[in-house]
């Protein structure tokens, strides 16, 4: 019986986190929304203040398995809070997992839309902390928003 109560413990606590992570993916709405609060911020403080804000790792701009970055219409991140060594590295020239050129996606669909959403394959965050041979590959939604009367965009995305 004892054994029993051990095994059933171990499953558990084994499936618990999982099924805690599943309840914790962002929202396409939620997604929306901190990109326009992110946007708001650069219109009301500027862009150097917002920037600090939208980096900072436990700040309001990094929630669930989301976060919000800032890129410009060159293709280099101003504000990546889960990555900070991206920040000032260009990216118009990197092919994602999929083999796609997304960051130029992204740059075509405000430049022509103002706003919209682009699909491609990421890793979500957690796998970041893996070896590269081990990370697992997932369909992501990014909502991009360009920031009104300047050349850059916020983005925000979602794991399918």
């Amino acid at each position: 019986m004892r054994k029993v109560a051990v095994m059933l413990l171990v499953v558990m606590a084994s499936v618990a986190p999982a099924v805690s992570a599943m309840a914790e993916s962002a929202t396409k709405e939620e997604c929306v929304a901190k990109c326009k609060e992110a946007v708001q911020l650069i219109n009301e403080k500027g862009l150097e203040a917002a920037l600090q804000e939208i980096n900072k790792k436990d700040g309001k701009f990094v929630w669930k398995d989301s976060y919000v970055f800032v890129e410009d219409f060159k293709g280099t991140f101003l504000a990546q809070p889960l990555r900070s060594e991206l920040i000032g590295t260009n990216w118009l020239e990197h092919k994602g997992i999929d083999g796609k050129f997304t960051n130029k996606e992204f740059i075509e669909v405000v430049k022509t839309k103002g706003e919209g959403w682009v699909e491609y394959m990421h890793y979500k965050p957690a796998e970041f902390r893996k070896p590269a041979e081990e990370r697992i590959r997932s369909k992501k939604m990014t909502y991009v928003l360009r920031v009104p009367g300047k050349d850059i965009f916020v983005g925000a995305g979602t794991f399918e």
